[in-house]
């Protein structure tokens, strides 16, 4: 549902064959995830917000997820790695945006999953649930309007440095991923050219002159 859509509760609860009881505590519980927004006697809404706001809590987010990547990769297990592992491999075959939406959400909230900091992780989420469509659309508009499969280089340079264990490159990249979309944002809504981005010669570069092959170079 788009955000800002209306929701019938009585619709819903004929849809799945429930009482409205369920279905409004349903409401209230996507409400406290930031998902719906609900007003006494008016009814919900698929939550919404504008790109002004969204430029807010993506400067929030550049400061709230390092902390929450550095706090969690000492923790990360092989078993987690290895998990991480295959996101990143799947998101590169992907084939619909909504795969691809769903992966890359998995694979970022898995990358903080270890840290020991419930209440910075259910801020993480929030605020990823409260732009999702915005993320939507970055995907739609930027690196996949030429259509699917297509690789994202920052998502490898992430794994890269969670393999190596190496917190300051993890929560360097994480910043910058996030400032990747904001800065698109903000392009966009000003009317300026949008940066370039990286493509998969680009990744090839970098990835040349990375210093994670199992251990890290002296130089």
């Amino acid at each position: 549902m788009r955000p800002g859509t209306r929701i019938r509760q009585e619709l819903l609860a004929a849809h799945f064959g429930a009482s409205r009881i369920p279905v409004r505590e349903a409401l209230k519980q996507l409400e406290n995830e930031g998902l719906v927004v609900m007003a006494p006697n008016r009814g919900a809404w698929i939550a919404d917000v504008d790109s002004e706001e969204s430029i807010e809590i993506y400067k929030i987010r550049e400061a709230v997820e390092p902390l929450a990547i550095g706090e969690s990769v000492p923790n990360l297990t092989d078993e987690d790695i290895e998990t991480l592992d295959r996101i990143v491999r799947e998101l590169e075959q992907v084939t619909t945006l909504e795969e691809y939406i769903q992966l890359d959400r998995e694979f970022h909230l898995r990358t903080y999953s270890r840290a020991r900091m419930p209440q910075l992780l259910a801020m993480v989420e929030r605020f990823w649930n409260s732009t999702q469509h915005f993320r939507r659309q970055f995907v739609s508009e930027t690196y996949a309007k030429d259509g699917f499969p297509f690789s994202d280089p920052q998502h490898v340079l992430i794994m890269d440095a969670i393999r190596a264990r190496d917190v300051d490159a993890a929560q360097v990249l994480v910043r910058l991923h996030i400032r990747r979309t904001r800065v698109v944002i903000q392009a966009k809504e000003s009317g300026a050219a949008q940066p370039p981005l990286a493509n998969r010669a680009t990744l090839r570069h970098a990835r040349l002159g990375s210093v994670y092959r199992g251990k890290k170079s002296n130089d």
